[in-house]
């Protein structure tokens, strides 16, 4: 399926890796140009290079998301090089995890500016790009913990909601100019899903790295977990015009896990 994004030109935060990484890398396949961004410059420069292979052009800034300056010099880079903003992606790194008690006042906020923050800085900046498109789109990245909360992963519980919250608000604020939606990941083979089954091996707690996999596939209908691309699929697909009537939407890429309606 064509998605009609060849050329368009897409912003995608904490794209370094994990599933921002992953969306650049579908949105790159189609054709878009995609300006990817993170706070490791090595790691940025093999991921700029490596999607470089791929269909689009691609533009690589170092960025720290928890920083407004940075975010709107993000978006200035990305107009300076391309000539104007399609769509956004909004990705974040992971928080700690914790229960309510462990938790300090530091954490909180740290969590807050990192996860929805940086959505709204990044947002603000790009907006008039994106309403001076004929094609601006929105997606958020979030977690299946924003239906259905994990324990011990209070901080993600708890802070994520406000993203769905600033994404159904602007769904209304914006359209028809601008669709906005988000995408609710479950458990994908993202580096860090790999460090952690790796530590356990290690540690002893299982034999092999696909029995510590077939771990955190316990719950999934599917019978496993997700590979990164497969959310980057959807993310692409909310960006095109095949996907002209969706907004406002919050849609589970998790395998089936959600339990809820």
């Amino acid at each position: 399926m064509d998605l009609g994004i060849a050329g368009d030109t897409v912003l995608v935060t904490a794209s370094s890796a994990g599933l921002g990484r992953a969306s650049a890398e579908a949105l790159a396949a189609e054709g878009a140009n995609v300006v990817v961004c993170g706070r490791d410059a090595d790691r940025l420069a093999e991921t700029e290079t490596e999607l470089s292979d791929l269909a689009g052009d691609v533009l690589g800034v170092q960025t720290d998301i928890t920083s407004k300056h940075d975010l709107e010099a993000l978006v200035e880079a990305a107009v300076e090089e391309f000539g104007g903003l399609d769509h956004v992606v909004t990705s974040a790194g992971g928080v700690p995890p914790g229960s309510f008690t462990d938790l300090t006042e530091k954490e909180w906020y740290g969590a807050y500016d990192m996860l929805v923050m940086s959505a709204v800085w990044t947002v603000k900046a790009a907006r008039p790009h994106l309403e001076a498109s004929d094609k601006g789109t929105i997606t958020c990245i979030t977690s299946t913990t924003v239906r259905e909360v994990v324990d011990d992963l209070i901080l993600s519980n708890a802070v994520r909601r406000g993203v769905i919250g600033l994404v159904k608000s602007l769904s209304y604020e914006l359209a028809p100019d601008v669709r906005v939606n988000a995408v609710l990941p479950g458990a994908h083979e993202t580096s860090r899903i790999r460090e952690l089954v790796d530590a356990a091996v290690e540690r002893g707690d299982h034999d092999t790295y696909e029995d510590g996999l077939a771990e955190w596939s316990d719950g999934i209908p599917m019978g496993r977990i997700g590979d990164p691309r497969e959310l980057g699929d959807v993310v692409a697909f909310l960006a095109s015009d095949r996907a002209s009537f969706v907004n406002g939407a919050c849609v589970p890429v998790d395998g089936g896990t959600l339990r809820s309606a």
